[in-house]
């Protein structure tokens, strides 16, 4: 789905941006829902590589690596310390990464990103469209408008790229090839679900739960989704169904909402 200039996106308010302390909870809630995700669908032993957002590293991904583990994945950390965004020899080192976890599993590499780190896994999957097998991305601004978070300013002093740099809307805007999942918010206080949105292409989905920007990596709703994508069988991929009445309060199709929501 991509936005019309003139529906162009601003980024959330600063009433939700004050709220993403309500994460502390959804960090909380992961021991309490632990016994529920271990019957989440297995994997099939697949490599997982997971990217933190900007200015995270690894840490901030080790309890969605740890669940990943636990279902058979062979998940990775992308081992470049804190997220600083596409600069120096950062992408050329995820690119071997990913090819040398095709090499060594014989298997494509699904990878997942949070925030900035999805929007870096979905142009990275495109450079690599015969190795990757999914992307899934959490609040990740993945549309051409990136002064529509609360983040550009800082992602403009640490990475050295200007906001508006017509090669960094190129590398939002692409869209990968294979299977994608793009998992949002309405209530993210740093990037407005609206860039958050995954075009409408039939290997593409959007699913909506109710999370924060900064606790979207720990929360057992969205942990239960990625499981349910992950666990297809690869070449046999279906949308996300929200059937039944628990999934269809925790799960929503956002492209059915109005972009001026």
């Amino acid at each position: 789905m991509k936005l019309e200039a003139n529906n162009a996106p601003q980024a959330p308010s600063l009433l939700l941006m004050a709220l993403e302390a309500r994460a502390t909870f959804e960090w909380a809630s992961l021991l309490l829902a632990w016994p529920w995700l271990k019957r989440a669908p297995a994997g099939d032993g697949h490599p997982v590589l997971v990217l933190p957002g900007l200015v995270a590293g690894d840490a901030s991904t080790w309890p969605l690596r740890r669940f990943l583990e636990q279902l058979g994945y062979a998940s990775q950390p992308w081992d470049l310390g804190l997220n600083f965004g596409p600069r120096g020899a950062t992408v050329p080192k995820l690119i071997d990464k990913i090819v040398k976890l095709n090499r060594d599993h014989g298997q494509r590499v699904s990878l997942i990103g949070w925030s900035l780190g999805g929007a870096m896994a979905r142009a990275l999957a495109t450079e690599l469209p015969d190795i990757v097998r999914t992307v899934i991305t959490l609040g990740s601004p993945i549309q051409p408008y990136p002064k529509a978070t609360n983040a550009w300013r800082l992602f403009e002093a640490v990475s050295g790229w200007s906001a508006d740099d017509p090669e960094l809307h190129e590398l939002a805007g692409r869209m990968p090839p294979m299977p994608n999942t793009s998992i949002l918010s309405k209530a993210d206080g740093i990037v407005s679900w609206q860039v958050s949105l995954a075009p409408n292409e039939p290997h593409s989905e959007n699913i909506e739960i109710p999370a924060t920007h900064f606790g979207m990596g720990a929360n057992p709703i969205a942990l239960w989704a990625i499981a349910d994508r992950l666990a297809q069988p690869e070449g046999e991929w279906k949308p996300f169904e929200n059937d039944g009445l628990l999934r269809s309060l925790l799960y929503r199709k956002p492209e059915k909402a109005r972009l001026n929501t």
